[in-house]
């Protein structure tokens, strides 16, 4: 690794915040470069972390970290702030399996106050842990950083429509890196933002409210001046109008205009709002060029770069075939519409957006809405696609419920990332749909084998009266064809795939190919189950008939999963034949490698094999329950 004389000398906040300020903009440069460096050889987030490097060296110049609190929206925007709490040797593992996390973890570090993952939480936890220092008459700073995308989240205006009332003492930051809403950044805001934060123009304001208490009707003309002044030169009546004293815009990468401000507000009382603007891959020229493809990147070459895009040779990835059905059946149905909330790239939906701009829909950072406006289509006729991560569904689970499902409105669920995702980790690990979906009435729910299967479930879906939810792995399938064909499947049907003898492994999704692979090791029968709900009982039945032993396995939480519903099934058929389930065990899964990850809970093709070759020969007479070795 390169050199870098300042950063090298920096393994604590403390030690930053003993520099000369005006050493602070040699180490913005030496951490930008040790980003990139970093970064372009484990892979990670880039862009977004290029364009916090100052605001976080500016945050641990002034405020007194750990002591004072840092709570961190998503996690897009920390490595510089691990760099700077100890953890630089540790960015080589970045993301990998025992490594540092990708994102504020509490049990990696003191100065990860809050973990996070999904966004728009920070101002929540910022404020419970104001008022909970205040109750103790304890004396620190509580700092929340929220970026403008998830500012769109409703999460974020509840917190600050609480905190305004509840006088908290803390300050929120808005990152704002996509210009969406502030004017460019100019001289005169840096002043006013160095005037409205200062101790003197409040001092005077507060002395004015003492002076004009007596008369209100001049007080309430005062304040309406200051409001609407204030309104006139910046963007901030909203957030003033909330309850916080909004300072801002100023530029993100001026530390000497950051750095002023941030002393000047952490000396005022009461609910503190700035508003910084950032560039996204602010220092490296590729980054800034086009910050959506260096948002989350693969190895590459710094003096190079990301070569050929995001594409690849080989086989397509399930997002790749749900993209293509997508454009495919809006062509042949002018009632669908595709819905996202924020995840137009990821979720394979921008070739759909280019082609039919006026059916695609990015409600923001809003999965709640999402749901609930995707019913509002479907009480019109139209036929909504929701394109959703399954690790952020979680948001939406009471609209699925109440505005989706109870009115058994047919709106498709496309849920991208189901099971492990890798690196990401926990917090973004799809593995809980499964159990959360099935329990709720006239919910179909399907996982597809391969890449074919899941164009045929997705067109299954589309064509159903009533919700109905496709539960697709991140990455590339098995390499199976896909054909340009919109055909359905029959609803609640399952197949048969291997014919063996004694044991039967009931395959749920992507765990068909390493159950094949078991199967032929074995000689054991495997069925691609295909749905979760409703699950072929008479495939279930055929299966408990011919086989002494039956196992599911599935890459979702074993409680409450699709082995639990074949558990049911078999109890109710008063079936006494053997079954045992493999699935994910009941605590959280650390981010790594999907195939490493896979084989610590037994749901490789190895694991499988051996539950099975460990149940050959014993046949008592209940279901049961069994989690792999």
């Amino acid at each position: 690794m390169t050199s870098y004389p300042l950063l090298d000398t920096i393994a604590t906040p403390a030690q930053l915040r003993a520099l000369d300020r005006k050493q602070l903009a040699q180490l913005s440069e030496e951490l930008r470069s040790f980003l990139v460096e970093s970064v372009s050889r484990t892979g990670g987030h880039l862009s977004s972390n290029l364009g916090t490097v100052e605001l976080t060296i500016a945050l641990h110049y002034v405020f007194d970290t750990p002591h004072d609190r840092l709570i961190w929206d998503v996690g897009h925007q920390t490595y510089a702030h691990k760099v700077l709490t100890g953890r630089r040797a540790g960015m080589a593992k970045l993301r990998t399996h025992g490594g540092v996390s990708g994102f504020p973890k509490r049990a990696e570090s003191e100065y990860d106050t809050f973990g996070v993952g999904h966004s728009s939480t920070s101002i929540s936890a910022a404020l419970g842990m104001a008022l909970a220092t205040k109750l103790k008459g304890e004396t620190r700073k509580t700092v929340a950083i929220i970026g403008d995308g998830a500012m769109s989240a409703g999460q974020a205006f509840e917190a600050m429509n609480n905190a305004g009332v509840a006088d908290a003492d803390m300050l929120v930051i808005l990152n704002d890196n996509d210009m969406s809403i502030s004017p460019p950044v100019g001289a005169l805001n840096k002043y006013l933002a160095r005037l409205f934060s200062g101790s003197a123009f409040n001092a005077a304001r507060k002395a004015g409210e003492k002076v004009l208490r007596g008369t209100p009707s001049l007080l309430e003309f005062a304040n309406r001046v200051e409001e609407h002044v204030k309104g006139m030169l910046t963007p901030g009546t909203l957030f003033e109008e909330l309850g916080f004293n909004y300072i801002g815009p100023i530029d993100g990468h001026d530390l000497d205009s950051l750095v002023p401000t941030l002393q000047n507000l952490q000396k005022l009382k009461g609910p503190q709002f700035l508003h910084v603007i950032t560039r996204k891959g602010q220092g490296y020229k590729l980054a800034e060029a086009d910050p959506i493809l260096y948002h989350g990147v693969s190895k590459f070459h710094p003096e190079v770069g990301i070569e050929g895009g995001k594409t690849g040779g080989g086989k397509p990835s399930y997002t790749q075939v749900f993209g293509d059905w997508l454009c495919d059946m809006a062509a042949a149905d002018p009632r669908l519409v595709g819905i996202t909330p924020a995840m137009g790239e990821g979720s394979g939906m921008i070739r759909f957006a280019e082609r039919y701009p006026e059916r695609y829909f990015d409600v923001g950072i809003a999965e709640q809405h999402a749901v609930t406006f995707a019913a509002g289509l479907a009480c019109e006729g139209m036929r909504p696609v929701l394109a959703i991560y399954s690790t952020f569904l979680q948001r939406g689970y009471d609209q699925l419920i109440h505005d989706v499902a109870l009115q058994k409105l047919p709106v498709v669920f496309a849920l991208d990332r189901g099971g492990l995702v890798g690196a990401d980790g926990p917090t973004h690990h799809g593995t809980f749909d499964l159990s959360f979906l099935t329990c709720i009435p006239n919910m179909v729910v399907m996982a597809p084998a391969d890449e074919m299967e899941c164009r045929n479930m997705l067109t299954t879906a589309f064509r159903i009266d009533g919700p109905s939810a496709v539960r697709y792995p991140r990455g590339a399938g098995p390499g199976v064809a896909v054909e340009k064909s919109l055909v359905e499947l029959p609803v609640g049907k399952g197949e048969l795939r291997r014919h063996g003898k004694d044991v039967a492994l009931l395959a749920f999704g992507s765990m068909l190919t390493p159950a094949l692979e078991a199967a032929a090791e074995i000689d054991a029968t495997v069925a691609n189950m295909r749905f979760i709900k409703p699950m072929d009982r008479d495939l279930i039945i055929e299966l408990a008939r011919e086989h002494s032993v039956l196992i599911s396995v599935e890459e979702n939480a074993l409680i409450g999963g699709a082995g639990s519903e074949v558990a049911r099934i078999l109890q109710e058929l008063g079936s006494t034949v053997r079954l045992v389930r493999l699935g994910l065990p009941d605590h959280f899964i650390d981010h790594g490698d999907q195939a490493l990850l896979l084989a610590e809970v037994g749901l490789d093709k190895d694991g499988i094999a051996r539950t099975a070759r460990a149940q050959l020969g014993i046949t008592p007479t209940t279901v049961q329950q069994a989690a792999p070795a």
